[in-house]
């Protein structure tokens, strides 16, 4: 388990109109740039076991608490968590650092902005490494309106968007419980079925598997999320139509090398048309859930490693 005093202290940067809390590795590094995004419900530190050793193999790591997670600003106009706004302030700490481009890696929600910020700022991506979640073809009708037909109004992503307010309620009032019981081993993912174990998840009391991390570890997300609240992180769902919106004149495919890592246990299905959409792209497979770097972070962190050398990176 990873000592949390061990993680480094942050920065406030200012980009893009809010201020983003960012933990940093290897400064020394300077000129070798790797960003990494966390998902939902997560923050900064759940690239603890990864920032060193990327630090150690020669890289700047700059790892950002997105907008509305931490203490980075939580702005209050539900617009302001689209594609847009989310990839816009990963283009501004580029801008912030004076980086070109940067070898961008993603888990989660931080991989569907991954992939968006490539197929919108193309010029300021170098290399993409994505978690869990792969490339997302846009669909035929709005994301949530499609979902709602495949899955019903229960699913998580559906009742977020049609029912705003009452999970984010659920959530702050059960912070430490739900993310006790979110974060543990071998658990398929954070898109279960039916979608409404989302808010279960806050309630129950014998949560299945085997903790993810420490109790001093869980507290650093305890209190995060105490401080900002869910309204914050769940409004990055409520754009997922307006974001199908702003992505239909670009062109769908991704040019840039990349590598797909994926948790074998993971109930967010591996895709079949991957290379249709993403035709440099390797593929990697864990034995694990969906928190793949906290859940396997030495097997992780080789992966990335393994592909950066292969790709004559660092």
């Amino acid at each position: 388990m990873f000592n949390p005093t061990d993680f480094p202290q942050p920065t406030r940067v200012s980009v893009n109109g809010v201020e983003l809390e960012v933990f940093e590795a290897g400064q020394q590094n300077a000129g070798n740039p790797i960003v990494l995004c966390h998902g939902w419900p997560e923050h900064a530190f759940s690239w603890r076991y990864q920032m060193p050793a990327l630090a150690e193999a020669g890289y700047h790591v700059i790892v950002p608490n997105q907008r509305g997670y931490g203490h980075s600003s939580r702005p209050a106009e539900t617009t302001d968590y689209d594609i847009e706004q989310l990839s816009g302030d990963l283009v501004a700490l580029l801008d912030h650092y004076g980086y070109e481009d940067a070898i961008f890696v993603g888990h989660d929600w931080g991989a569907n902005v991954v992939w968006g910020l490539t197929l919108l700022h193309p010029d300021r991506v170098n290399k993409v490494i994505n978690l869990a979640l792969p490339y997302q073809a846009r669909t035929e009708k709005p994301w949530i309106e499609f979902l709602e037909d495949v899955f019903g109004s229960d699913h998580y992503f559906v009742h977020f968007n049609r029912q705003p307010g009452v999970a984010d309620a659920v959530f702050d009032e059960n912070t430490s419980r739900f993310l006790r019981n979110m974060f543990r081993k071998n658990v398929p993912s954070a898109s279960p079925e039916p979608g409404m174990m989302m808010i279960n998840l806050a309630r129950a009391e014998a949560p299945l598997g085997e903790p993810l991390m420490s109790d001093d570890e869980l507290a650093v997300f305890v209190s995060a999320f105490e401080n900002s609240g869910f309204m914050s992180s769940i409004n990055w769902y409520r754009n997922l139509d307006r974001n199908w919106h702003i992505l239909a004149d670009v062109d769908p495919i991704i040019q840039k090398p990349a590598l797909m890592i994926y948790g074998d246990r993971d109930l967010i299905p591996k895709s079949e048309k991957l290379t249709d959409f993403v035709p440099k792209v390797d593929v990697v497979s864990l034995d694990c859930g969906h928190w793949i770097q906290q859940e396997m972070p030495e097997e992780t962190t080789h992966a990335i490693l393994k592909w950066l050398e292969d790709q004559g990176a660092a």
